[in-house]
């Protein structure tokens, strides 16, 4: 009876271990995954602020090549 206990607790043990482990593990590549999407989204929030800086250019550009294509044209 006491070596059913022993194997018991021994078997109960190294499941919780094994349980502890793999879920530090599923944390660690969790961390790194939101890490990296983290980092994604920095990105992308920087490139939409710039782009109506970019597009508010391109609106001075193409009114000067208008400007300089009527001039041409005169």
């Amino acid at each position: 009876m006491t070596n059913e206990i022993i194997v018991a607790l021994v078997s109960g043990a190294v499941t919780l271990a094994g349980v502890l482990i793999a879920n530090r593990t599923a944390q660690a590549v969790t961390d790194t995954k939101l890490e990296a999407l983290t980092r994604e989204v920095r990105e992308h929030n920087n490139f939409a602020r710039r782009v109506p800086v970019i597009e508010e250019q391109l609106k001075v550009v193409n009114h000067r090549i208008g400007d300089l294509e009527r001039e041409a044209n005169v």
